[in-house]
């Protein structure tokens, strides 16, 4: 059991706050005076009417105060009680068993969730804020757009990843010895027209025990490949496939990829963007946990994988504090932990330095050619996985081509096909004489708390030059850059003119809904900081892309969302943006990061052509065919920068590119002593208790049991049609009838809905209804009204809870609740200050008014649990936050984009001032106490009653804390509430669906 103080301090402060203002009530109420010594002798003040029979002030005696305070004393113990049970509470234990069985599963997994994003929001924060400045912007409201889109993204990756890993899956037997079987396949979206449809050959099977390497350039469809073969394509991303594509054995096109999680495993691109659990040894187990095993199990499974993968030093890191190499490496074990048939790696070497790299492509070696998988991995760094592909799979302007087959133990890489290699033209051309001194520094020590992330450094950049900043993942480059960039108070820099970076993270960069708002954006700063500048961002993008300023190819991308541009057009943006006001230095972290070489090229052009105009760039790069173009190189290496040459990725992983049979136990590398041991054969085992070792002199492993073992069995649940996927994000597409009938016939009756809210509106407002029960009954009101608000919460959550078994709105919900919860807990002490509204409002109406009350919940839920201050007040806050996200989901669609912010800015305000009534209604009498002007009294008259209330309410919120939350909440819809509503509709819903397969007749013309 763990004791976490903070919640109870919260407590003692909150129980001592109540017992203050049940004094202050008591002395501006007329209720502190008594037969004691007089402490003040205040004038008595008759309020007139409607108002008569409230006194203000009056004498104040000991004894008036001492019962005030006394009065208090039983609620502020049942605080500190609250108080208690929060500070021994594990939240993570509770979300974790909460969201494996039972009505609340669900709600809890999003909980979970959130408690996992909740961390990574700071983070989130820290980068936006950094890339704003980077930009010259200002903190403030604009900050949120980027963060919400960073956040949207965030939830998109964990959706896939849940629905991969088996949320609500049923648990299929697969065939391992036919993992992928294609016939006349055609993967595309919509009419698969424009040549947005992909065509695999006429016949295409991918055997176990090999590894096929995928390529292409930026944007020809690696990842949709992958995707339709793992069931994202045709369940989740809108496409369709045409043809035969039978994985494991199943049609690809009739079961979703939650039922074959067991079978097929997962790694997507940026893995770290779709970690769903805080914690690596978590992570790795999550799939198990998923679908019932037992936890013992669970922990035996994780910690044998965690040791087979060399991850076992990790598994009690948090997973937001792996370097990219690890992450990537956490990620495999986690899609390798049911000993699938199948593995899937989309771009595993993009965010990876060369020794990583090195260790990544060792293991997926291990898997395919020990481990017995068929493994699949697209990646546009075909040199360093080329040697122990055994398939070569090459995809040009839509077609995929068998390029090359490897085949037998003693392959090499030495005769691959030349076009599939990175291009390498070595140093720049005949580059510019470099001219005079543009940027000096001496002595750059960066600190992030007690590590050292650059030391002393000095460095010295001249005008015209190209210089490229390599070394391993950690080195300290991007803290180097940053503190160049925006040097620390008392740093001896000293440059010739402005100094720009487009940091690793570019995407931070945008703040507007469209290229062309950007631009002229950047125009505008630019103008402000140098008088008569010139307009040219635009000019400038088209420039970097090769295309006419007046062209329709610029003028179709100006109209588009910045995230919406491919990889290699985005970092030409951001180049673009961070040139406005001609810099004299410019350095750029990572720029080829995730493109390929033409993209790459497209990119150095860009950067070629600011150094031909007399611009100092700085490069930091792990890529050393485009680091070697530079005209001088520095390295780091644990925070110290040298001019030392740093060794190239060739040297570092020619042990990959060697002959899989020339070096015996070396050939696998030296990384992991468990995968470099030759007979020791990492496969499933014959009674799948798990990756057996198995003497195999050949160093192959025979092909897998044909279907799931006994032992696997036992360990899954009950075989259940699973709990239905009820999208709440409807994106147009037909449901079968019979699915609708099943939706619908898993739902609860709507009248238990309604029946909780109703019960929980009149708990909020007994105070005003009490007098309807007998008199003898007046005591037992406020304590039914109190224990009902909890159970009618229960019942619409369990409720609402079917809404939650769609991966994409479990994600959508959990990041959404996290981000609100840092909100709330931010603006906590700032009277009415606070932006939650206009998260509460705006997913309310982009989502629905299911989304919305959940979302309300969900906040309100997890915030008081972070902080400690979960009580009797929480269950009346959460049905309050969860009417104003879903009423703004019931109001108006029909209406325009002005006039929709004009409406829910007008709504805002009505919310505010609701939130404030309904949350003092319910609490006034406890608040107050007896004896006062104001207090609750059961016998007296309704009107009178209620015109005590509205006194305190007007007195104690509304004139302060409601009209506050008001101003914030319009304020904020005008300033940011277009983009962000714009933001949320963007995402694109995952509703899970089975669709049937289509003839390829009926398609075969798109793709013609």
């Amino acid at each position: 059991m763990t004791f976490r103080p903070g919640p109870l301090r919260a407590a003692a402060i909150l129980a001592a706050g109540f017992v203050a203002a049940r004094v202050v009530y008591r002395i501006l109420f007329h209720g502190a005076d008594g037969d004691g010594f007089v402490l003040l002798d205040l004038p008595a003040v008759r309020l007139p009417s409607p108002f008569a029979h409230v006194v203000l002030l009056g004498p104040v005696t000991v004894d008036g105060l001492w019962d005030a305070a006394a009065s208090a004393v039983p609620i502020a113990l049942a605080i500190l009680a609250f108080g208690v049970v929060n500070a021994l509470v594990d939240l993570h234990r509770v979300f974790a068993r909460a969201s494996r069985r039972g009505p609340l599963r669900g709600v809890a997994r999003a909980l979970a969730i959130a408690a996992a994003t909740l961390p990574s929001l700071a983070d989130g924060a820290r980068a936006v804020r950094f890339a704003q400045r980077l930009r010259g912007e200002r903190g403030g409201a604009r900050m949120l757009l980027p963060l919400l889109e960073r956040t949207l993204e965030r939830a998109g990756a964990v959706a896939a990843a849940l629905e991969l890993r088996g949320f609500a899956g049923r648990g299929l037997d697969g065939d391992c010895l036919a993992p992928v079987q294609a016939e006349s396949v055609q993967i595309a979206f919509g009419d698969g027209a424009a040549g947005l449809g992909l065509r695999l050959p006429p016949s295409l099977t991918l055997e176990a025990g090999t590894l096929t390497l995928v390529s292409g350039p930026t944007g020809a469809g690696k990842s949709t490949l992958l995707r339709a073969v793992a069931g994202l394509h045709t369940h989740t991303d809108g496409g369709w496939i045409a043809g035969s594509l039978r994985v494991v054995g199943h049609e690809r096109a009739t079961v979703p990829p939650r039922d074959l999680a067991q079978r097929v495993g997962v790694v997507l691109q940026h893995p770290r963007d779709a970690f769903a659990t805080e914690w690596v040894r978590d992570e790795i187990g999550l799939s198990l946990e998923l679908r019932g095993v037992a936890p013992v199990i669970t922990a035996a499974r994780v910690a044998e994988v965690a040791e087979r993968v060399g991850v076992t030093p990790l598994l009690d890191r948090t997973t937001r504090g792996l370097s990219a190499g690890e992450a990537t490496i956490v990620a495999i074990a986690a899609a390798i932990v049911e000993h699938p048939i199948l593995l899937l790696v989309d771009e595993p070497l993009a965010d990876l330095d060369a020794d990583a790299r090195v260790r990544v492509a060792h293991l997926l070696d291990a898997l395919a050619h020990e481990a017995g998988m068929c493994v699949v991995v697209a990646e546009h760094r075909v040199q360093a996985l080329s040697g122990i592909a055994d398939t070569v799979l090459r995809i040009d302007d839509g077609v995929v081509d068998s390029v090359e087959s490897f085949t037998g133990s003693g392959r090499t890489a030495d005769d691959r096909g030349a076009r599939d290699a990175p291009r390498v033209n070595g140093i720049r051309p005949e580059p510019a004489e470099p001219g005079d001194v543009v940027l000096r520094a001496r002595g750059i020590t960066v600190r992030h708390r007690e590590t050292v992330a650059v030391a002393g450094a000095d460095i010295e950049l001249r005008a015209g030059e190209i210089v490229a900043l390599v070394g391993p993942n950690g080195a300290g480059k991007s803290s180097l850059l940053a503190a160049l960039a925006l040097p620390a108070r008392g740093a001896d820099i000293e440059s010739a003119g402005r100094v720009s970076l487009v940091p690793d993270a570019s995407d931070d960069l945008f703040v507007s809904d469209s290229v062309a708002a950007e631009c002229r954006r950047a125009d505008r700063r630019a103008a402000r900081r140098d008088v008569g500048s010139a307009p040219g961002t635009a000019a400038r993008f088209a420039g970097f892309l090769g295309l006419d300023p007046d062209s329709p190819a610029l003028a179709a991308r100006l109209a588009r969302h910045p995230r919406d541009l491919s990889a290699g057009e985005r970092r030409c943006l951001a180049l673009a943006i961070q040139l406005a006001g001609s810099p004299r230095v410019l350095m750029v972290d990572e720029p080829t990061r995730g493109l390929d070489p033409a993209a790459r090229d497209l990119v150095w052009a860009a950067l070629t052509s600011l150094a031909a105009s007399g611009t100092a760039v700085l490069v930091a790069s792990h890529e050393p065919d485009f680091t070697a173009r530079a005209d001088r190189a520095l390295t780091m290496r644990a925070g110290v920068l040298t001019a030392a040459p740093f060794p190239t990725q060739d040297e570092r992983a020619s042990a990959v590119r060697e002959p899989r049979n020339s070096g015996g136990a070396d050939a696998v590398g030296s990384n992991d002593p468990e995968l470099g041991t030759r007979d020791r054969t990492l496969r499933p085992s014959a009674d799948g208790s798990g990756l057996g070792e198995h003497p195999d002199p050949a160093g192959r492993a025979p092909a897998p049991s044909r279907s799931a073992t006994q032992a696997e069995r036992w360990e899954r649940l009950p075989a259940d049609a699973g709990p239905a996927n009820l999208p709440e994000l409807r994106t147009g597409e037909t449901v079968p009838d019979g699915s609708r009938r099943r939706v619908w016939g898993r739902r609860l009756p709507l009248a238990a809905l309604a029946a909780a809210n109703l019960v929980a509106l009149g708990a909020f407002c007994w105070p005003l209804v009490a007098t309807a029960v007998p008199e003898q009954a007046y005591a037992a009101v406020p304590v039914a009204a109190l224990a009902l608000v909890p159970l009618a919460a229960l019942v619409v959550v369990a409720t609402l809870d079917g809404s939650v078994r769609s991966a994409h709105m479990l994600a959508l919900l959990g990041t959404l609740a996290a981000i609100g919860a840092a909100v709330r807990i931010a603006g906590t002490g700032v009277g009415g200050v606070e932006a939650v509204f206009i998260l509460l409002i705006l997913a309310g109406r982009a989502y629905g008014a299911r989304f919305g009350m959940l979302l309300g919940m969900a906040t309100i839920a997890l915030s008081t649990l972070i902080t400690g201050t979960f009580g009797p007040w929480t269950p009346f806050q959460m049905f309050a936050c969860a009417w104003v996200g879903a009423i703004a989901g019931l109001l108006p669609r029909r209406i325009s984009r002005g006039g929709e912010i004009t409406m829910l800015s007008v709504y805002g305000v009505v919310a505010s001032y609701a939130f404030g009534l309904l949350m003092n209604l319910w609490f006034w009498p406890f608040a107050v106490g007896y004896g006062t002007g104001i207090s609750y009294d059961g016998s007296a008259p309704l009107d009178v009653n209620l015109t005590s209330f509205l006194l305190y309410s007007l007195v104690t919120s509304t004139l302060s804390w409601d009209t506050l939350r008001a101003i914030t909440t319009v304020l904020g819809l005008a300033v940011v509430g277009r983009p962000i509503l714009a933001a949320l509709r963007r995402t694109k819903p995952l509703a899970t669906r089975t669709q049937p397969i289509p003839a390829p007749r009926e398609r075969a013309s798109a793709l013609s």
